[in-house]
């Protein structure tokens, strides 16, 4: 089996290039996989983004990762030999890994040795699509997104960096056993046909 995930800030396009791939023959042989958040029916049982405490952190990656668990399942038994993931696992920890840096919780290791214990879809290769801050937030006004700037925890400068950072920079590898990043500030047409371009490849 083949495991492909696409990794990103929100907004970054991944929604967009993962209908485009639904669409085309891939999609049709592939086992795609919708993100953490879309698997919960009530939008008041997501865990929140900004958490308050450690022991919060510990309890959303923990909720996140009985999504993870029916995905295991659900992919086993599509029977298909090839997977795409809208996130994966590293969503999780990158989460963390930026929540640590700035309010410093401390539980990144704590879920690194988790995952350990736990049944997940390790990504072959991950795409990150790598989108500057200012193309964030022109696509959230584009939306007509409803949640002021200045509370859009997602979109806060310190938060972006320190995920980006867990992907890019940190010296600690990410789950994922290859690691793409592609510059991702085109329209999001162009963005899905990148994406389908090296999905395309790896798949091949």
């Amino acid at each position: 089996m083949l495991i492909i995930a696409l990794e990103g800030p929100s907004y970054a396009g991944k929604s967009t290039a993962i209908r485009h791939l639904r669409q085309t023959a891939l999609g049709s042989r592939a086992f795609v996989s919708d993100c953490y958040v879309r698997h919960i029916a009530h939008r008041d049982d997501i865990p929140p983004a900004r958490t308050d405490s450690a022991a919060a952190q510990l309890a959303a990656f923990e909720r996140f990762m009985e999504i993870e668990a029916t995905r295991v399942a659900e992919a086993a038994a599509s029977g298909r030999q090839l997977v795409i993931l809208d996130r994966s696992v590293d969503t999780l920890l990158a989460h963390a890994y930026a929540l640590d840096a700035l309010f410093g919780y401390g539980v990144h290791h704590q879920l690194r040795d988790r995952l350990k214990t736990l049944s997940f879809l390790r990504p072959d290769h991950t795409l990150y699509l790598d989108v500057p801050a200012e193309t964030l937030h022109l696509r959230r006004k584009t939306a007509g997104h409803t949640v002021a700037e200045s509370e859009y925890f997602l979109h806060e400068p310190g938060f972006l960096r320190h995920a980006r950072d867990y992907f890019a920079h940190t010296p600690r590898r990410p789950v994922t056993r290859e690691l793409t990043v592609l510059a991702a500030d085109a329209g999001p047409d162009d963005v899905a046909q990148a994406v389908e371009a090296l999905v395309t490849f790896w798949a091949r």
